[in-house]
């Protein structure tokens, strides 16, 4: 049995489906909320609703768990996130329950440039829980990737929706020379089942990244590019910007952009560009040859797609 936390995320959500696709069954370890779960839909896949604060709940849900697949974090969540509570006394709550449990591997998701040291929140929150998953009982593989994209990210559907939305000028950090290589989500998901293979993998970390280099405003562009919304880049101070998004974020709930996001393009987040053909013997997809989920239809042609489908079903009846 695998147990997955943040299965509702963007990238949970890919790993729920490929283990789906593969026959391993698995457990989804969804924190209590009134709402509900963004789980793939046509996946069987068992439940635990239980929060990385309740100990006793975290023995219960790890029951018959072999393997771990720590994913859950705060991140995404910006200043209205709790990294202290989830991403690291989450992490150690989980890592001893873990150890109790007899459980055989954990395997987590940290972030190229995790470290306790780091100046950045979301750096230094993964800092602290990789350590306790490197110091726990438990073997352990800790991947550490750079921003990964896809068709649920939070990363290039954010940007689109928010290049759309500005009127004729886009501001973007100024100075920033900072590199990052995008992953796309189901290479990323394919080396983390394929590190279960491996005795290798066992107490290792990896850094993992896409084949090619990218600054945020050739990011910025290529997804311009792809979305035909051309707007004028207008570099503006970091801090300026951190500022304009933390009010934002405190004004406007589902503002597209958090502070912590702003943290990713600060720093270079690169691995040798042979990272995932040496380590797993995989060929990363290119960026831009995975974007056309970012391509919005017309009014019409969704239309028209919604009567096709519904035409094709009523014949299959």
């Amino acid at each position: 049995m695998i147990l997955i936390t943040g299965a509702t995320g963007f990238i949970g959500r890919a790993l729920v489906r490929q283990l789906s696709a593969v026959g391993r069954p698995m457990r989804a370890l969804i924190r209590p909320s009134p709402r509900t779960p963004r789980l793939p839909k046509g996946v069987a896949v068992e439940v635990a609703v239980v929060s990385l604060a309740d100990t006793r709940g975290l023995r219960a849900a790890l029951r018959d768990v072999d393997v771990v697949f720590h994913l859950a974090s705060e991140e995404t969540q910006g200043s209205r996130g709790d990294l202290q509570t989830t991403d690291i006394q989450g992490t150690q709550n989980l890592v001893e329950a873990a150890a109790d449990a007899g459980v055989d591997r954990i395997v987590y998701l940290s972030h190229i440039g995790a470290r306790r040291s780091s100046g950045y929140p979301a750096f230094r929150a993964k800092g602290y829980a990789e350590e306790f998953v490197y110091k726990g009982k438990t073997p352990y593989t800790i991947l550490r990737s750079s921003l990964v994209y896809g068709t649920e990210d939070h990363f290039t559907n954010n940007l689109a929706r928010l290049i759309q939305s500005s009127l004729g000028v886009f501001p973007i950090p100024s100075g920033g020379r900072a590199v990052v290589q995008p992953l796309w989500v189901e290479d990323l998901v394919t080396c983390m089942l394929w590190s279960l293979d491996s005795k290798e993998t066992i107490n290792k970390t990896y850094e993992l990244g896409g084949s090619e280099f990218f600054t945020l405003q050739q990011i910025v562009e290529i997804i311009m590019d792809v979305t035909r919304h051309r707007r004028l880049i207008l570099p503006i101070s970091p801090i300026t910007l951190r500022g304009l998004t933390v009010f934002f974020e405190g004004v406007m709930p589902r503002f597209p952009i958090s502070s912590f996001w702003l943290d990713y393009f600060a720093v270079n987040r690169t691995c040798a560009v042979d990272s995932l053909p040496r380590q797993f013997g995989l060929m990363p997809a290119r960026f831009t040859y995975r974007l056309d989920y970012l391509i919005r239809k017309r009014w019409y042609q969704r239309v028209w797609d919604t009567i096709t489908q519904r035409a094709a079903s009523f014949r299959k009846t």
